[in-house]
């Protein structure tokens, strides 16, 4: 579901992390490691696959599918069995598959299932949880979901392994598959099996990433194509393909993450109407302070040291207009407003932080005293437990299948403690854009949809901008890449406004895409 933060980068440490993976966590103090998970000295027993047979409304059309959901052997180039990843696959009966099309789905972490965009976003069914920015009650049952894509295309939503019902199994270990690299073949080897087994290479294929899994997207995309398979589409939410754009504390010197930050503090201000004048229009807005901080803020921060007494008071009193913090404190922080420290800063008079994967959202400080938020009240326990709690009725209940395990929806402890987020043979900060850059060009029929929330504090919408911006192509496939702003956070589908929207955008880029 979510990307993490991460400490700094020293140059002292580097050699270190191409090791071990990037340092401890930077917003929490560092936790005790977690026990290496030992792989299954036998083949894992899981049930057959569970078949059955639905329908929803969608757009006043009722559709019939079949959903299947089951496990998938993982096997090395041995023919040993190493993993079984479970996924939920949904499609339309009667369809024509050489024309429709197929789309993987998931989310991110690392460490996390597909079950918040399976549970929340575009399948058939959906937990309908508050819009207007408050925890769902406990006990939430699912509901028959009119914006579903299945209208659009069949859907197959894959857990990670590690996560889910997914395991390491047989001759495979945690090396095998908890990394950047290695996580993206995993999900490579499961995309070429299911087409193969169900018959899909002349569908259209489209690949559905958020947060974390947007990075996966663009490897996996990159290692279809070498291996022979082109993909249609790639689905980008709430992107992160180059770390360099988040909050990693990468020390003096390092200001790309305050300038891709900011325009989402300020939307996040203009939210709370902390913003001087209130502004009724969010998107011009937003356009306003995008032009200053890719202007006279980015200038300013580059002269550092030596920027001047005037320039920074104006500076500071501008960034004050866009984000309503103080100016005294804006200049006590050298300008540089650091998202956790802002979450906390914002409301900090009521007592109160924001959201961080959606700054829609507020809570009550733990600590009123200490300079950052305390914890997310976007990704809080009543969240987690109705998708939790609404997946394991439903996948028991509803589609049938049983299986005497609990289902991990995340599994950071395990997965993220052992990631390996150093690519081969490099030593800088993670970064999947040149894979992206790569299928772009070698594919001229390849499409891409960035999706954003201007409200997400967890992977800003202006630093997916700068880096889609930075990929090096020419006019005619710069083109090939469009983007979606939405009023909601990281989770944009949260909000049942900015779903609908979504989704009309997302129709519309799947029939610009089968134009050939």
């Amino acid at each position: 579901m979510k990307i993490r933060r991460y400490a700094p980068f020293p140059v002292a440490a580097l050699l270190a992390c191409v090791l071990g993976g990037i340092p401890a966590l930077a917003a929490d103090p560092p936790a005790p490691a977690s026990p290496t998970p030992a792989a299954s000295a036998a083949p894992v027993a899981y049930p057959p696959a569970a078949v059955t047979h639905h329908s929803v409304t969608v757009g006043g059309r009722t559709i019939a599918y079949t959903a299947r959901a089951g496990t998938t052997t993982l096997r090395n180039a041995d023919n040993e069995e190493i993993a079984q990843v479970f996924s939920v696959a949904y499609t339309a009966d009667g369809a024509d598959t050489r024309t429709r099309p197929v789309t993987f789905f998931w989310n991110g972490g690392p460490g996390s299932s597909s079950m918040w965009l399976h549970m929340s976003s575009y399948g058939p069914v959906r937990v309908p949880v508050p819009s207007n920015a408050t925890p769902p009650a406990p006990g939430v049952q699912v509901a028959p979901n009119p914006d579903s894509l299945i209208d659009t295309s069949d859907l197959v939503f894959i857990d990670a392994v590690g996560t889910g019902y997914s395991q390491i199994a047989g001759k495979g270990t945690p090396k095998t598959f908890f990394g950047i690299d290695e996580d993206a073949h995993a999900f490579e080897r499961f995309i070429r099996d299911w087409v193969n087994e169900n018959g899909r290479w002349a569908s259209p294929k489209y690949l559905f990433g958020e947060s974390y899994g947007t990075m996966r997207a663009a490897v996996v995309v990159d290692g279809l194509q070498h291996a022979g398979m082109a993909i249609d589409g790639v689905v980008l939410v709430s992107s992160v393909l180059d770390y360099n754009a988040l909050d990693n504390g990468q020390g003096p010197g390092e200001d790309y993450q305050y300038i891709s930050f900011l325009p989402t503090e300020a939307a996040v201000a203009w939210y709370h109407h902390r913003v001087a004048g209130n502004p009724p229009d969010l998107a011009r807005f937003v356009d306003e302070v995008r032009a200053f901080a890719l202007g006279p803020y980015a200038d300013a921060l580059m002269r550092g040291d030596a920027l001047d007494p005037a320039t920074r008071r104006g500076i500071a009193e501008k960034v004050q207009a866009y984000t309503g913090l103080d100016v005294a404190y804006i200049d006590r922080a050298d300008l540089r407003i650091d998202p956790s420290r802002f979450e906390h800063a914002l409301l900090g008079a009521s007592g109160s932080a924001t959201g961080r994967l959606d700054g829609r959202y507020q809570g009550p400080e733990l600590d009123r005293t200490t300079d950052s938020a305390t914890y997310d009240p976007a990704s809080d326990d009543l969240l987690t437990d109705a998708m939790v709690g609404a997946f394991g009725r439903y996948v028991r209940e509803d589609l049938g299948y049983r299986v005497e395990r609990p289902y991990l929806g995340t599994n950071y402890g395990v997965v993220s403690s052992h990631w390996n987020f150093r690519r081969t043979n490099s030593i800088v900060a993670p970064n999947s854009s040149k894979d992206l850059r790569e299928a772009l060009i070698k594919n001229p029929y390849l499409r891409v949809f960035a999706a954003n929330g201007y409200y997400d504090l967890a992977t800003p919408f202006f630093g997916t901008e700068y880096t889609l911006n930075h990929l090096g192509l020419d006019a005619t496939i710069s083109r090939h890449i469009v983007y979606g702003f939405y009023p909601s956070g990281h989770m944009i589908y949260l909000n049942d406004e900015a779903r609908r929207a979504l989704k009309a955008d997302l129709v519309k880029f799947y029939q610009k895409a089968a134009v050939r």
